[in-house]
């Protein structure tokens, strides 16, 4: 037998008569293509007085995280608490953060920059509440102060202020300190008083274009307004004035350094095996005037290898 066809029914919103049903937020015009859609507004609270000092600690903390750590790294290397498990600083800070003693220097000076602009504004301010929600905004990460951590603490003010400024107010960039530093240096005008055939140390601080280069010793070779190019042991380049210590020599020990380092500049090559480049290295970071007899005949031997 047939069955009989079952009653199908299609769900209508616009004449669905069950009462639970949301009507009133949908409304269809007599376009059923277009309808109104009513979205109830949701009130977001106001912060509790607890709430919001609870806010303003975590901030507190989270700003102070490269502050904290850079004390506890200058308290562990001045103690010497690692000296139970490593020999150096330098191995302690790899075994056990991760990263180089140079990362760990940085946050410790970074730390102290913190202190001596937080210290400074306390003396300035009646106010010791020193957050970025009052009048003093404080650096967050060590890379925005390491520009300046080789400043004075007074100019270090200085020069955060005026990164403030041009950050709008806000935390600036290191980007931005580091071209107020350098605005500094240009507008104060101070003379290049090296001259040619001085002999300096060069300061890599955080120049990365002087990685590897740091603590060699290099003649001048000329003189511009805020930098020198100078000769080192592997060839030349031209270096901030900034970056550059002058090792005070006399004339007569600036000619014997000049001998040295045109003689290690004939034998260098980078065809050379690591171990000659790497004694060849060493000669460029001494810090005296002459070879010892052993260098000496090393490199004596050396001129002899790479004359032909």
């Amino acid at each position: 037998m047939t069955k009989p066809p079952l009653n199908r029914k299609k769900a209508n919103s616009a004449t669905s008569s069950n009462p639970e049903s949301p009507t009133s937020d949908i409304s269809l015009s007599e376009d059923s293509g277009s309808a109104t859609i009513d979205v109830t507004a949701v009130e977001i609270p106001e912060l509790t007085e607890q709430e919001q000092s609870d806010r303003l600690h975590l901030e507190r903390r989270v700003e102070r995280a490269f502050f904290e750590a850079g004390k506890a790294l200058a308290e562990l290397r001045d103690r010497r608490l690692y000296r139970s498990t490593h020999k150096t600083f330098e191995e302690y800070c790899r075994d056990r953060f991760a990263h180089s003693r140079q990362k760990s220097n940085y946050l410790i000076a970074a730390a102290q920059v913190y202190e001596n602009l937080t210290t400074i504004c306390c003396q300035k301010s009646s106010d010791d509440n020193l957050t970025t929600e009052e009048s003093q905004i404080l650096p967050t990460s060590e890379g925005q102060v390491r520009p300046i951590t080789k400043l004075e603490p007074e100019k270090q003010l200085e020069v955060w202020q005026q990164a403030v400024e041009l950050a709008g107010g806000k935390v600036p960039t290191g980007r931005i300190v580091k071209d107020v530093v350098q605005r500094i240096i240009e507008r104060t005008q101070i003379p290049n008083s090296y001259q040619i055939g001085e002999v300096c140390q060069i300061l890599a601080k955080d120049n990365p274009e002087l990685r590897g280069k740091g603590g060699c010793w290099c003649i001048v070779v000329a003189v511009h307004d805020f930098s020198c190019t100078v000769r080192l042991w592997n060839g030349e380049c031209t270096v901030g004035i900034q970056h550059l210590k002058s090792y005070n020599y006399l004339p007569a020990e600036c000619e014997q350094m000049q001998v040295i380092c045109d003689r290690i500049n004939r034998v260098y090559s980078t065809e050379l095996e690591e171990s000659v480049q790497k004694f060849l290295e060493s000669l460029g970071k001494l810090k005296r005037v002459y070879l010892t007899g052993l260098e000496e005949k090393v490199l004596v031997v050396l001129e002899s290898e790479t004359s032909g």
